[in-house]
């Protein structure tokens, strides 16, 4: 059996953008293709309805062709149980309460089970001092924390 990915919104971003004038963000856009092209047949991919929300919003060219990437990928439910940890890890200063919508992916993430959550938000989600606390809040609520990375760390 393949590992799990939960896919949240930027991965799917950084994939279809237009190439980025900044160098660093150019070059993660395309490490990001580079995984795309190389690694993805290696894990079972999830998204889920709240990604797919995020990624049809904005120009619709750039929507159209975020949504045709999540075609073929597996949906998880935003569910109930998903909402409560998402609102344990905002009432519990996890994570912000501007950043609601990044709790709710760890969340689904968490709640389904998955092996991996791969983003770009590394303000909220891929950040070194949240994680901790992302981590105690998924375990005392009995869920296991999803390995939250980059595309260069699951390379």
């Amino acid at each position: 059996m393949k590992p799990t990915v939960y896919l949240e919104t930027s991965f799917v971003g950084y994939l279809t953008a237009r190439p980025a004038r900044d160098v660093i963000v150019l070059a993660n856009q395309q490490l990001t293709r580079e995984w795309w092209e190389r690694r993805r047949e290696d894990f079972e991919m999830f998204a889920s309805a709240a990604v797919r929300r995020e990624a049809g919003a904005g120009n619709a060219e750039a929507a159209r062709e975020r949504l045709a990437v999540l075609e073929g990928i597996a949906s998880l439910s935003v569910t109930d149980e998903a909402g409560r940890l998402a609102g344990a890890f905002l009432a519990e200063g996890a994570l912000p309460e501007k950043a609601a919508e990044d709790a709710l992916h760890v969340a689904i993430a968490a709640t389904n089970g998955m092996d991996y959550l791969l983003t770009w938000n590394c303000k909220h989600i891929a950040n070194a001092t949240l994680r901790n606390l992302i981590e105690q809040v998924c375990r005392s609520n009995g869920y296991v924390t999803p390995t939250i990375c980059t595309p260069a760390e699951l390379f």
